[in-house]
């Protein structure tokens, strides 16, 4: 299974899209997704959205979270396990992308856009109040979703009980 990243960032009521129009033999040719890729040997999803958004926009991420998984299965390529992140403070400027054209889109109108099926399933997760750690499955037949499985994860209100981090445990420790 292959590991990757893909980030939202967001400015302004804006996500930072990407058009995918200019790689040759692109499954996601056409498509608008966020930013992010595949993790190199050893990488850490955090380094990998890191590197890949610098290497993708020359922004260099300050603030970022994790917002959940999605397993991606096709019939045409192999599984995937996306970890999936928002960013909401950023520095540096834009540079052109060897993969697509940047451009900054009101939150509103990115699920509208041209994208995969699946993709709307988490975006709405991103674009809701709600909060949760999410754990999407999206199983495709080539480029269409049949079927697709949602868990979510703590409360709806950002408190986790159940699913708490060491870190998190040992903050209410002291």
């Amino acid at each position: 299974m292959v590991i990757t990243t893909l980030c939202y960032i967001e400015k302004n009521g804006q996500y930072l899209m990407l058009h995918r129009v200019k790689k040759q033999q692109d499954i996601n040719a056409g498509k608008w997704i966020g930013v992010g890729g595949h993790a190199q040997k050893e990488e850490m999803p955090e380094e990998c959205l890191l590197r890949e958004v610098k290497e993708e926009t020359g922004l260099t991420l300050t603030s970022w979270r994790f917002r959940g998984i999605v397993t991606f299965v096709n019939t045409v390529c192999e599984p995937e396990l996306m970890c999936v992140f928002t960013a909401d403070a950023f520095e540096g400027s834009l540079i052109p992308c060897d993969e697509g054209d940047l451009c900054w889109v009101d939150k509103a109108k990115v699920p509208s856009l041209p994208t995969w099926e699946g993709d709307r399933i988490f975006l709405e997760r991103l674009l809701s109040d709600d909060d949760r750690f999410f754990s999407i499955k999206l199983c495709y037949e080539e480029d269409r979703l049949v079927k697709h499985t949602v868990e979510l994860y703590g409360s709806e209100k950002g408190e986790y009980p159940e699913n708490r981090t060491e870190k998190a445990i040992a903050r209410e420790k002291k």
